[in-house]
């Protein structure tokens, strides 16, 4: 996170991955999500009571609709996390976690394409990160390894997203 908070506790520069598969449409309903969380290492214990909150659907907006679609929890750990994110040119994305998890994409580019501008999709239907009003770019996936929570993959070639969001909650 850049920057938030959730009631008076601030949030600024902590981060957090969520690892999960489905077999079937989780939108429409016919799947249910198992999931693995990773918060960061630095929080307190007061900042990990109110990811932890946000992240299960207890503070509500659209992480409290979408946790009906979890049917597992594997686990949630506190573990270093590196992230960086392509936010002015969003050509390259990646995240890490030390022998868990390895992750980086590259924006989408072709023979026509002007190569100062992202293949991107303004109001993305159907976005993992509820409804936002920011600009989705499109990669692909260089590297993508995952051992955690039961989960074992390795996703090279495969696609990627970049969506940034905002999140609100009651006033």
């Amino acid at each position: 996170m850049r920057e938030g908070s959730y009631g008076n506790t601030k949030l600024d520069g902590l981060n957090v991955i969520a690892l999960g598969a489905f077999d079937g449409n989780l939108w429409a309903g016919e799947a249910k999500l198992s999931l693995g969380l990773f918060i960061d290492e630095r929080a307190d214990e007061t900042q990990r009571q109110a990811i932890q909150a946000i992240f299960s659907g207890q503070a509500g907006g659209f992480m409290g609709a979408f946790a009906q679609s979890v049917g597992e929890v594997r686990g949630i750990e506190y573990v270093p996390i590196s992230f960086e994110g392509g936010r002015r040119s969003r050509a390259h994305w990646s995240a890490a976690i030390p022998g868990k998890v390895t992750a980086y994409a590259e924006a989408l580019t072709g023979p026509t394409a002007d190569p100062k501008k992202r293949v991107q999709l303004v109001n993305p239907p159907g976005s993992e990160v509820g409804p936002t009003d920011g600009v989705a770019t499109w990669g692909k996936a260089r590297d993508n390894k995952v051992d955690a929570f039961g989960f074992d993959w390795d996703w090279a070639g495969q696609s990627s997203k970049h969506i940034p969001f905002h999140w609100t909650g009651p006033a």
